[in-house]
């Protein structure tokens, strides 16, 4: 039929309806209610065409299904056998899990998904990978070997309400290992570390080789650095000058391993319930514990940016794959001598990667590995290979540069709109509040139980600095408390914060009282500790006290 223009209003002149509905739909932004939905629909409609087409599936990792979006965040726990995971777990959440075994021995045989549940249980992997709320669908394609040793343990918990741990089997040294397994351990981990927040890799302060299966392990999970905490296990069983030493050695070990730039954050500690058998380092283990606590307490508030992350990860391996299988493919003979050209190519393939590189201006980061790349190819029929398809690879780029964009202002808007996400119940709530709180009863916390002013005791050392700094009025001058103050030796800035603190009535003066409480809180800073933003009630001087 003939195009006929559509009347339109004089304001906006004359508007033909020649634009066809697909095209305009191109032209509007997305609109995503959440942003774990956003992410399901980018995915399916500009990604998933693009995976399928140069069957990314069959080279890196299957397509993502809509529970790997909608899941609690994970954390998967890696580690030699003995080294304390199952213990790990058993901390944290404060009680026994079905499936848990504990011994020196290799007891954890299986991987076990530690999640939230109405009732205490266990689901076996085969059952699992058919349950479509679960994000382990695709675990199918690792076969019944696997299957058979994974498995969920499911518990009422309140850890478990914001997270899910996923516990390993310990990593056997020498060929026990590769032989006995019957699936492919290093690729399952893989699996899972592309899915999990969290990768804690636990070492035994005691046994500390890196066995070649461990450091397989943990190139395996290379691109996922940014995932995975070290923790430095059964710390309290060795002495202060020991330790160090073997804190180094770790240090040292994976340097060669996790080839970063950036030190891999390593928590030291004893992560389980028990008395310290050596208590000389028991402040640097709280201290240890709690920042690991909170690391573990904000995966949920950086869920949804995790997803986002991996997505545009995944995107990005997904342009490569699809520039390194159309290439073959354009390399490829019609008719004869196509199994000496595959072979050819497969051993040229480094050559391919560098042109690629140099025609498309990708980093050599987003590559595949050269090596396992080149053994996916070997099985492969190259006449299958699809051409380059321009149109799926603008669709993708147009995903990262403005879908993406979008929805990182919805991820911070989201935040905001949250009651703080923090992981609560277990080893948790054990330090939050009350007198074993971390840092309880030091630096400025000091006295803070006290009937008595704290600073009370030392103001009389104070007073006689006080007097001869010729007080008028019982009061001294700014000036002159600076001549004090700066003997300290403490910068400008915090010397500045001190004046703040102790300047009780703002009057620009400070008395003997308020004097003797500028020293405490230098006294307070000199020790190492943090000066408090506001003064606590229990360190304002007794005369400036509202009784009420």
């Amino acid at each position: 039929p003939p195009l006929r223009p559509v009347a339109a209003s004089p304001v906006s002149g004359i508007m033909f309806s020649w634009v066809s509905k697909d095209a305009r739909r191109k032209k509007e932004p997305e609109l995503f209610q959440t942003v774990a939905e956003g992410l399901r629909q980018l995915y399916a409609q500009k990604l998933l065409p693009l995976e399928e087409h140069y069957r990314f599936h069959e080279f890196h990792s299957p397509a993502l299904e809509d529970a790997d979006f909608d899941n609690k965040p994970m954390v998967l726990l890696v580690g030699q056998y003995s080294t304390g995971k199952t213990t790990f777990i058993r901390h944290l959440i404060e009680q026994d899990f079905p499936g848990m075994r504990i011994g020196p021995e290799p007891t954890t045989d299986s991987f076990i998904a530690v999640m939230h549940g109405p009732t205490e249980g266990v689901v076996p992997g085969n059952a699992l990978v058919v349950d479509p709320r679960r994000p382990f669908r695709k675990l199918n394609a690792f076969g019944n070997a696997f299957l058979n040793r994974f498995m969920c343990a499911q518990l009422p918990n309140p850890v478990l309400d914001s997270i899910s741990i996923i516990d390993t089997p310990g990593i056997l040294s020498g060929e026990k290992q590769r032989i006995s397994r019957g699936y492919d351990f290093a690729a399952v981990l893989e699996w899972f570390a592309e899915r999990v927040d969290r990768i804690i890799l636990l070492f035994d302060a005691h046994k500390l080789d890196i066995s070649d299966e461990f450091s397989e392990v943990i190139k395996a999970l290379k691109n996922h650095e940014d995932k995975i905490r070290v923790v430095l296990n059964k710390a309290d069983q060795i002495e202060t000058q020991q330790l160090m030493r073997v804190y180094g050695a770790l240090m040292w070990s994976l340097g060669k391993i996790i080839n970063t730039p950036e030190v891999v954050r390593v928590y030291i500690g004893s992560f389980w319930s028990h008395p310290l058998l050596i208590p000389d380092n028991r402040k640097l283990f709280e201290a240890e514990e709690q920042d690991l606590f909170k690391d573990i307490q904000s995966l949920p508030r950086n869920a949804a940016l995790r997803k986002l992350n991996d997505l545009i990860k995944r995107a990005r391996l997904a342009k490569v794959h699809a520039y390194i299988i159309s290439s073959l493919k354009k390399e490829m003979p019609n008719v004869f001598g196509k199994e000496s050209k595959k072979k050819e190519l497969v051993n040229n393939l480094g050559e391919i990667y560098q042109k690629i590189e140099r025609e498309h201006q990708i980093s050599s980061g987003d590559f595949p590995s050269l090596r396992k790349m080149q053994e996916l190819l070997q099985t492969q029929d190259f006449s299958k290979f699809q051409a380059l398809k321009p149109k799926l690879l603008d669709t993708v780029d147009d995903m990262l540069a403005n879908d993406i964009a979008r929805l990182m202002v919805m991820v911070r808007q989201e935040e905001s709109l949250m009651p703080s996400q923090a992981v609560k119940g277990g080893a948790f709530d054990g330090t939050m509040n009350g007198p074993f709180g971390h840092g309880y009863g030091e630096g400025a916390g000091e006295g803070i139980d006290d009937v008595e002013w704290v600073v009370g005791k030392d103001k009389p050392t104070y007073d006689e600095i006080f007097y001869t700094l010729s007080p008028v009025n019982g009061k001294i001058t700014g000036a002159n408390a600076k001549k004090e103050m700066v003997k300290s030796k403490l910068p400008n800035t915090v010397l500045g914060k001190i004046w703040k603190l102790a300047d009780v009535d703002k009057d620009g003066l400070l008395d003997d009282e308020e004097f003797a409480l500028a020293n405490h809180l230098i006294k307070v800073k000199l020790e190492g500790h943090e000066l408090p933003a506001d003064l606590p009630p229990h360190l304002i001087p007794p005369s400036k006290r509202r009784h009420e």
